[in-house]
């Protein structure tokens, strides 16, 4: 079917006119073609209003108007805001019934992300385990994101300049940010040593959801631990950019939680998960 002219939404459910030549046809599937342009449409009525070939179409449900790429050019009724977020064009979200607190009610808790930073061999993934498993045993659904462990299949792709530690961290920001959605206490365990990266990771969850531990454990006593060998290797000039020897890492300045090494009651990795924990229940995030 060929045409001269174009289609545009008015009020209501009314595309007022459309132009086509007398020899076309009217299909009986749901798009007319226009020269390189497509409307589609979920159902319409055609009516003939005299012989001066126009047609008015009556609109039951959405129009969309594209081009022969297939990109949108124009709007209709009912017609939703296309985006463009970074490299990604025409892309709209797309809302389910189910909600966020339909979510956390099912679960009796609310979803959050507490993300534990600190040097290597400060006790990040030690921790991060012990409170999955408290948690776990109270009834509560935990995951625990890990640095190394999500570099086994995710962020394997990434290494450890500068701007693949910013993406490893804004991806792990992102999932953290479902995972909270879904309801979930997710668990982030990882070096993470620039703020600027922490902080926009904080702020893609709502104002509380991202609860930031500090592992303030001196670099003397991480690099004795040493439990991969890497602060050796570093040493020694076999790995370079390594955090807390060629390479800095920026305190936190206003963690929520900040666990002390040789501080009371926070002298094993059970006991700083149990801090964790108490501060979860404090803040109503173990029941929904």
């Amino acid at each position: 079917m060929s045409g001269t002219g174009t289609a545009s939404a008015g009020a209501g459910n009314f595309c007022p006119l459309l132009r086509l030549k007398t020899t076309s046809r009217i299909p009986k599937l749901g798009f007319l073609k226009l020269n390189h342009s497509l409307i589609t449409f979920r159902s319409l009525q055609i009516k003939a209003s005299d012989s001066s070939n126009h047609l008015r179409l009556n609109v039951a449900h959405d129009v969309t108007l594209s081009n022969a790429n297939g990109h949108a050019t124009g709007s209709g009724t009912n017609l939703k805001q296309l985006s463009t977020i970074g490299n990604s064009t025409n892309i709209q979200w797309h809302n389910c019934s189910v909600l966020k607190d339909d979510r956390h009610r099912l679960l009796d808790q609310k979803g959050c992300v507490i993300w534990i930073t600190g040097l290597s061999g400060s006790g990040k993934s030690t921790v991060a385990c012990a409170l999955s498993r408290i948690l776990h045993q109270w009834g509560k659904l935990t995951y625990v994101l890990d640095g190394d462990n999500l570099r086994h299949g995710l962020n394997k792709d990434l290494g450890f300049k500068a701007q693949d530690r910013a993406e490893n961290i804004r991806r792990f920001g992102e999932v953290g940010k479902l995972f909270a959605d879904a309801g979930v206490i997710c668990i982030a365990s990882l070096i993470s040593p620039y703020r600027r990266d922490r902080d926009a990771c904080r702020a893609m969850l709502a104002n509380g959801d991202f609860i930031e531990v500090f592992m303030d454990v001196p670099l003397h006593v991480c690099e004795a631990r040493d439990p991969k060998g890497l602060y050796k290797l570093a040493r020694a000039g076999k790995i370079k950019g390594f955090t807390g020897i060629d390479d800095p890492y920026e305190t936190p300045i206003h963690s929520e939680i900040v666990l002390k090494h040789g501080e009371p009651c926070a002298s094993s990795p059970v006991e700083m998960a149990e801090k964790i924990a108490v501060y979860l229940e404090n803040n109503g995030y173990l029941h929904a």
